[in-house]
């Protein structure tokens, strides 16, 4: 059978699909413009291709990121202080939280928190065997509701973890949103390190969202394989091309899957009609400055309290406190 084909057959739910993963997706897809949300891209292998994304030569924010941890994560952990729980929010490979987890000075506890189960089991015995005398909780979820967290030491201070931009991929709105749910969890004296990607050339932001290997196509395309086992969708990849573009004025590379052929699918045993040229928005990713950053964190009741950038000044690691008046 061709692989064509094999995506054309309609292949029943796997046990335990969620009713509401269901309502969401279809929520999107009758929508105008039809969307999707990025949390479907994180599968078992929607979680290897995004690590296989970061090792791109067109993708700079892992890379940069690192650079920027790997230079000032001594001072980030003198601002923070000794007995941190770091809790960090879509922990993926985990690999950035060992430099974080190296610099401080006694820490508490380490929280990974991903919706992927296998790759967190499998980061969480890492860090247990790398680091045998420190509490590792982790914790399954979809990080962007409400969290509530494991019993942590007592008079640990509470520091969340963010990196790689993720927070771009919120409408300001919701990043606002989702900070005050960060900061209602992390309570009063804690704090946030906080990756941000920054406005730049629009060719290198391009670039990094239209690999040439075709890596980030890939990724796109695998929410929809990612709803065809679990809501037992019938996606054909073959009829959906990848799209990447930056929005001067929106400040955000989008990301779509657009339809090649006026066709129908089946999601949740409900029918999705696609016209030829229309689009599902899978993804966006906002870059910042300072002042349209300032305008998010303010009123989720943090103030940034200190900017570590790299030598191009393309991206941002920065330490959130809670506002006393919030």
């Amino acid at each position: 059978m061709t692989t064509r084909m094999a995506w054309r057959r309609a292949r029943a739910p796997e046990p335990g699909a969620s009713r509401s993963m269901r309502e969401d997706v279809l929520a999107g897809l009758r929508a105008a413009p039809k969307t999707l949300s990025p949390k479907y891209f994180y599968d078992a292998t929607g979680a290897e291709l995004f690590e296989a994304i970061t090792r791109l030569p067109e993708y700079y924010p892992t890379r940069t990121e690192l650079a920027i941890l790997r230079t000032h994560a001594r001072d980030i952990a003198e601002r923070v202080g000794p007995n941190v729980a770091l809790i960090e929010y879509g922990s993926g490979a985990a690999i950035k939280a060992r430099l974080i987890l190296d610099a401080l000075e006694s820490p508490a506890a380490y929280v990974p928190v991903d919706i992927s189960s296998e790759q967190l089991a499998r980061v969480a015995s890492e860090r247990r065997r790398e680091y045998p005398g420190l509490r590792v909780l982790p914790v399954c979820a979809d990080y962007t509701t409400r969290l509530t967290l494991p019993d942590l030491p007592a008079g640990s201070r509470k520091v969340a973890f963010f990196p790689g931009s993720t927070i771009g991929n919120f409408h300001p709105a919701e990043a606002t949103a989702f900070l005050k749910r960060v900061r209602t969890a992390i309570g009063p004296g804690g704090a946030m390190i906080l990756g941000v990607d920054r406005r730049k050339d629009p060719q290198v932001l391009h670039d990094a969202y239209n690999d040439r290997a075709g890596v980030t196509a890939a990724f796109n395309r695998n929410a929809l394989v990612h709803l065809n086992r679990e809501l037992g969708a019938t996606f054909d990849l073959t009829h959906f091309a990848h799209r990447a573009f930056f929005s001067d004025a929106e400040s955000r590379i989008e990301m779509h899957l657009e339809a090649l052929v006026t066709h129908t699918v089946t999601v949740g045993g409900t029918p999705v009609s696609f016209e030829r040229g229309e689009t599902i928005h899978t993804e966006s990713s906002y870059k910042y400055d300072a002042a349209r950053l300032e305008a998010v964190v303010g009123p989720a009741g943090f103030a940034v309290r200190e900017w570590w950038t790299d030598e191009r000044s393309w991206f941002w690691v920065v330490l959130l406190e809670g506002l006393a008046h919030a």
